[in-house]
């Protein structure tokens, strides 16, 4: 048998990552980036209030909260206008309100000294004001404000290019374009990013026996499981997905299809295609369209496996088993990489840690086991803990509902056919269900 590591050098070594396009940014989010975007005008464009409230020149409320000195005391107000001053309260300052901007406002105001103007969050700073006194700090007058507490110069303005300024590097190349993404990319006026774009992979099932879901199955029937679940994951795992369906086993016919898909893909997973009378027939037909191996991997559950590189671009092309639990266990192994590495991820492989394990766990000497775990902490110590799921390893491996209870799957080295309550062992992420 091939093991997992050499199986994963042969995939991998066919990897090639889309050339960049270049998409509206809303269709960006969850790719990655493929060019250096550079900012060519500052943000904010213009000096705009930070918060609702006031705009006032510093000094003119300076004493603001400022504790009244005794009466004995000497005190030079200048020539704010003051709040009756009571010894050892503090002083409130009062300004006329000489004006409001919204934002949008295209109408510039001039503030001279001693003056205010109310604003609202985002609106053009007036000529001259060089800070925002806050909304809950006044009493929120429109004609002569009532000012409780001072600020310093620049409090509450966002001032031009403090966020970004011209030349700077909003998004970089390389980076994931997430929801802040996105909204830097609209602020500096892009509606267009060139991105690492979401490979094509088509997913097809072969079985005389499956019938779709909006069908009763038939007596020896089943439903299709696989084009269903193997597409789920593959858009998980960043694709952008056609679900071909079903297929006969009829080799001829099945050439033709995939033939067909090879034109249109990047990446092509066939489920059912391996095991049974008919899979060398199905194998030598599919041969005539490139280089296929079906082989045996030193992996359980699904061993038995095909890969090639088909058509004339010499498509990656995946024969997995008909078994949905294989199927999926193989396509998280195998195929998930793959995508990844069309995405462009410096790391493609599901994050691991190490845990420690709840109960016996039973495995397949000789080879590298998947099983189906539930992860968790531990109370007190929030170490990482982990127990399979089934706990049987021999004729349990198309329980899909169990599958669906797991969050990670236990990798058992090849070399262990069992491991101990406590023994540590490595454990793969699977995707959190929201």
């Amino acid at each position: 048998m091939r093991s997992v590591d050499e199986q994963l050098t042969r995939i991998t070594a066919s990897a090639v990552v889309p050339r960049p396009v270049k998409i509206a940014i809303s269709e960006a989010q969850g790719l990655m980036c493929a060019e250096e975007v550079l900012t060519e005008r500052p943000l904010p464009g213009f000096d705009q209030a930070a918060v609702d409230g006031y705009a006032v020149r510093a000094v003119d409320v300076a004493l603001a909260g400022v504790v009244a000195p005794g009466a004995d005391e000497a005190f030079d107000a200048g020539e704010a206008e003051l709040d009756t001053m009571v010894p050892g309260e503090p002083i409130a300052v009062f300004l006329p309100v000489v004006g409001e901007v919204e934002p949008g406002s295209r109408t510039p105001i001039r503030l001279q000294p001693r003056q205010a103007v109310r604003v609202e969050t985002g609106a053009p700073m007036p000529t001259l004001a060089d800070s925002v006194v806050p909304l809950r700090w006044t009493d929120g007058a429109t004609q002569k404000v009532r000012v409780a507490h001072g600020v310093d110069s620049g409090s509450y303005v966002r001032r031009v290019g403090d966020d970004v300024q011209p030349g700077d590097v909003a998004v970089r190349a390389g980076e994931i374009i997430g929801p802040a993404q996105v909204g830097l990319l609209a602020a500096v006026g892009r509606s267009r990013v060139e991105v690492h774009p979401r490979p094509r992979l088509s997913v097809i099932s072969v079985g005389s026996e499956l019938v779709d879901v909006d069908r009763i199955p038939g007596q020896g029937q089943v439903y299709d499981v696989n084009s269903y679940a193997l597409a789920a994951a593959a858009r998980d795992a960043g694709a952008d997905v056609n679900r071909v369906g079903i297929a006969e086993r009829d080799p001829a016919r099945l050439r033709e299809i995939v033939e067909a898909q090879l034109i249109r893909s990047e990446i092509v997973v066939i489920c059912g295609a391996v095991g049974g009378s008919s899979s060398k027939a199905i194998a030598d037909a599919l041969g005539e369209l490139g280089d296929l191996d079906i082989a045996r991997i030193a992996m359980h559950p699904g061993s038995v496996q095909g890969f090639g590189r088909l058509g004339r671009d010499e498509v990656p092309t995946f024969l997995l088993p008909a078994n949905p639990v294989s199927a999926l266990v193989a396509f998280e192994v195998m195929v998930r990489p793959l995508i990844r590495i069309a995405l462009g991820k410096r790391e493609p492989w599901r994050r691991r840690i190490r845990a420690r394990t709840v109960g016996p766990i039973a495995s397949v000497e000789g080879r590298t086991g998947y099983l189906r775990g539930q992860l968790m902490r531990e109370e007190g110590t929030g170490a990482f803990m982990v127990q399979v799921i089934g706990g049987s390893t021999t004729g349990t491996s198309h329980l899909l509902a169990e599958l669906a209870e797991a969050n990670c799957l236990v990798v058992v080295p090849s070399a262990a056919a069992k491991l101990d309550p406590g023994d540590e062992v490595d454990v793969m992420f699977l995707a959190q269900r929201g």
